[in-house]
């Protein structure tokens, strides 16, 4: 660890302050270090520290040495604790708020020394981060197509046409895709994976995407239906935990042409915990059909 930290920054200095040791106690390590390999690994000038030749040819060998010591100390850590640890939980925030309270209690019961913590991001930044170590796991729409990645389907969840409630398809429960051809349709910003969704749809239907009108939340796009702007497609989870006053707007779906997205539970492939988050997996599972099976679809 000493000589993999000092080989990224040759500078002894900055390379305590990271490894939380004194300039001395590095030094004594790497000396120590050269003299049981009988190496030479760095050469020192007074224009700075710089790996040597036999530094270079074992340094990626080093890097190994460290990620197999990091990997054997969370294993150990999480056979250890268990569902004692706290995890990082990414979720989409067209999502988290109108799943995560109809099944943390019930995850709270199940494992009462299981803690989350738990963020907002984009799908595809939740990939990014969760690859980069940021995240423990995420709840994410996106395919898990990096091979680092495993992941486990939990639900479907169905998307609805929404109308304001003088709109000439008010009152309809289900509507032809035809109907939809020349309508306006409200969008989410693009750095929303709900985004890209939507915008296939309405190329596929023959709608007008209102690009001048992205909305900043769900929030934003029923208000901006509300006050006419145009039409939208929601989440059945928001629908479901948001429309307190469902008579200010109409919802239906389209005929013969269900439009869904699925979520999956979402892991590193090589996490030390990735069989406790399988088992999560299933129990997430078991508790989103129980509290709402009537909203969404698991398989």
């Amino acid at each position: 660890m000493y000589f993999v930290e000092l080989a990224n920054t040759l500078n002894f200095r900055k390379a305590a302050e990271k490894l939380g040791v004194s300039q001395p106690t590095l030094t004594a390590q790497i000396s120590a270090l050269e003299e049981t390999v009988s190496l030479s690994l760095f050469e020192r000038s007074r224009t700075g520290t710089f790996l040597s030749p036999q530094g270079r040819a074992v340094l990626a060998s080093a890097k190994q040495l460290v990620t197999s010591m990091n990997h054997f100390e969370e294993t150990a850590k999480a056979l250890a604790e268990g569902p004692a640890t706290t995890f990082r939980m990414g979720v989409p925030p067209t999502l988290g708020p109108y799943l995560l309270p109809f099944v943390l209690p019930d995850m709270h019961a199940r494992y009462e020394s299981l803690k989350l913590y738990v963020r907002e991001e984009a799908p595809r930044s939740l990939s990014q981060s969760l690859l980069a170590g940021e995240y423990d796991l995420i709840i994410s729409p996106l395919s898990a197509d990096s091979p680092e990645l495993s992941s486990v389907p939990l639900f479907t969840e169905p998307l609805k046409f929404v109308v304001p409630t003088d709109h000439r398809l008010s009152g309809e429960d289900w509507v032809s895709p035809q109907d939809i051809r020349g309508e306006s349709v409200l969008i989410l910003e693009e750095h929303h994976h709900f985004h890209g969704q939507v915008r296939d749809i309405c190329a596929s239907l023959g709608a007008n995407v209102l690009r001048d009108f992205e909305g900043t939340s769900l929030d934003t796009l029923r208000q901006m239906v509300v006050m006419g702007i145009g039409v939208t497609f929601l989440p059945g989870l928001y629908i479901h935990s948001e429309l307190h006053r469902p008579e200010a707007l109409h919802v239906c779906e389209l005929k013969g042409l269900p439009i869904m997205r699925q979520h999956s539970l979402v892991w590193r492939h090589g996490s030390p915990a990735r069989v406790l988050f399988r088992e999560l997996a299933m129990t997430l599972r078991q508790i989103i059909k129980q509290q709402l099976g009537d909203v969404v679809l698991v398989n």
